[in-house]
């Protein structure tokens, strides 16, 4: 039951799907690599470095590459010492439930199909930035989370800067501050070597690899910056999402379920509501599609053409 209602037929659907990749994921999980289709691809990459030494393998094209700040790891460790399959299935399981917070239960089937379920197989942190984006509204600080991993999706904070919010901006700076400085003091030579591992592997990003769409991050960029600006001039809060995903270091396929952010923003709960605002985003475009036109398509009185004589 929902609220005293019977429990919606799609949403069963949902869970039944959401159970079904979970023991999907952790048959696969081991032993990793010996299937077609082995899942936690990109956990594999927390799960395998040592504090001792985490960057020995940081190339960004290496298969268990690990490329995020020291405080990452640390925050995982609970979890990291237990043996790759009950990793992997705990893993998974914080990943569902950040797709679950964000579609709710009747729209668990499209974050799913909307690359989720390719995220949440591989074992990549994007739904985990999605959920930052979204938290972070309320929260500030959760900004912290995609600043000390991806970091390039941080091109959301444009969002703060532009409507002046000064305060969210400065919580996210203390917070992230805060939590470098605790994990810098227990992994002081693990921070000085991940600054190099950034520059490593600037530009290098998806480069040479079938699972990234193949834009440069360069070309992505400017995008991701006027999309957030036009979003905070204009109250659009799903811009910021989708202005992350962009803005993402290397834009993995399973990269493009940061989106799944858009749909508590936009108010979706529901397909109806997915409808409604189909909708309205079609009404919106077909308005300024409108308004441009009548702008550009204007001629002066005589049909003369300014300037000419």
């Amino acid at each position: 039951m929902l609220a005293g209602r019977p429990v919606p037929v799609i949403a069963i659907a949902g869970l039944v799907a959401l159970v079904a990749a979970w023991v999907g994921i952790v048959y696969f999980a081991e032993p990793w690599g010996a299937t077609l289709a082995p899942s936690g691809m990109d956990a594999r990459c927390y799960w395998v470095p040592t504090l001792a030494d985490p960057y020995l393998h940081s190339n960004w094209l290496d298969q268990i590459a690990y490329p995020y700040s020291p405080a990452f790891l640390q925050v995982l460790q609970p979890i990291r010492i237990l043996p790759w399959q009950i990793f992997m299935a705990i893993w998974a399981a914080i990943l569902m439930a950040a797709l679950v917070y964000m579609t709710g239960p009747r729209l668990i089937l499209l974050g799913l199909a909307f690359f989720g379920l390719m995220e949440i197989w591989g074992g990549n942190i994007e739904v985990l930035v999605a959920l930052a984006v979204v938290l972070g509204f309320r929260w500030p600080a959760a900004w912290s989370f995609i600043l000390l991993t991806k970091i390039t999706p941080g091109v959301g904070l444009l969002w703060f800067a532009v409507r002046r919010e000064w305060r969210s901006l400065a919580i996210v700076a203390v917070a992230t501050a805060a939590i470098a400085a605790v994990s810098f003091v227990l992994m002081p030579d693990a921070w000085h070597a991940w600054v190099q591992v950034l520059r490593n592997n600037a530009g290098k990003g998806g480069s040479g690899t079938w699972a990234a769409v193949p834009i440069p991050f360069f070309a992505r960029l400017p995008f991701a910056v006027a999309l957030v600006i036009w979003g905070a001039r204009t109250n659009r809060r799903w811009t910021v999402p989708v202005s992350a995903m962009l803005a993402l270091p290397a834009l993995w396929y399973g990269g493009l379920s940061i989106m799944v952010a858009t749909l508590p923003l936009l108010g979706a709960r529901s397909w109806s509501d997915v409808l409604r605002v189909a909708a309205q985003g079609r009404a919106e475009l077909a308005a300024e599609v409108g308004s441009a036109r009548r702008l550009f398509g204007r001629r002066p009185e005589g049909g003369s053409i300014p300037g000419a004589r």
